[in-house]
């Protein structure tokens, strides 16, 4: 019999009970991919469609152990980080993803929640912001999300490529701006910092009709994954985030509904 091998993608992330976001939704995405999926998970939730009754968060040194245990045996060829709320979870992950010297990290800054409420303690977004950002290839934050981290208002489309201009500025890395929550459309505008140090950021738009469903838990999620799979697949980054946004929108337009809140969407729709 033939060896096969294929590429890994590590996720670093929550679990989520109800299986449609975090290192859940990061397994099905990595897997619809065709890849090796591995996880070194931050924290246990107890959720549902319909929300979060309890978290559990790992210590730091047990995510630095998973980590280590990971790359290791099975390097991976690229790394998802999801939510992480505590600030020493983020400095022990961004210590090791250095001493390995990882790339194509893609971050998912999940901060703040739809609502408008913060998801994180100011301590933790400054450690975001000041050690693990700055390894990232690439950082995907939505429009409140951006707003947080930019210091501004984002109304329209002009704002939201500023602030992805600015932010890639400031931070050293890629950013995708994602126009998910905006009515009328899904748009998403990646700037990437320009090679000279006085140049303006490389300027993307992904134009995608929004698909009119509730089922929306753990877009975010599996959108970053899917960035991280087209990246260790030798992807660029612009290209991964092309048909990173096809394989969401296949998923969202699948039309499945579990649940009695926010449903997941179908992370294996191809098949």
């Amino acid at each position: 019999m033939n060896a096969t091998t294929v590429p890994a993608v590590l996720s670093i992330a929550g679990s989520d009970s109800s299986g449609g976001a975090g290192i859940q939704a990061d397994i099905k995405t990595i897997a619809a991919h065709k890849l090796f999926a591995e996880t070194a998970i931050t924290a246990l939730t107890a959720q549902n469609t319909c929300g979060v009754r309890a978290v559990l968060d790992a210590t730091p040194e047990f995510v630095a152990a998973e980590i280590d245990a990971v790359f290791e045996d099975i390097p991976p060829a690229a790394v998802k980080i999801g939510m992480v709320s505590q600030a020493a979870i983020i400095e022990a992950i961004a210590e090791r993803l250095a001493h390995w010297g990882a790339g194509n990290i893609v971050l998912d800054p999940v901060m703040v929640a739809t609502s408008g409420a913060k998801l994180i303690s100011d301590d933790a977004i400054c450690a975001l912001t000041d050690t693990l950002m700055p390894l990232a290839t690439v950082i995907t934050p939505n429009i409140k999300e951006a707003e947080a981290l930019s210091g501004s208002a984002i109304r329209d489309a002009a704002d939201q490529e500023r602030a992805a201009c600015e932010l890639a500025r400031r931070l050293g890395c890629a950013v995708l701006v994602k126009g998910g929550h905006n009515v009328n459309d899904a748009n998403d505008v990646l700037a990437e910092p320009a090679d000279a140090a006085d140049g303006a950021p490389r300027v993307t738009w992904f134009a995608h009709e929004r698909v009119k469903t509730d089922n929306t838990h753990g877009t975010g999620c599996t959108l970053s994954s899917a960035i991280a799979c087209g990246l260790a697949s030798g992807k660029t980054l612009a290209q991964a985030v092309e048909s990173a946004k096809a394989y969401l929108t296949g998923a969202l337009a699948a039309g499945l509904d579990l649940g009695h809140g926010s449903g997941p969407v179908n992370h294996m729709w191809a098949y």
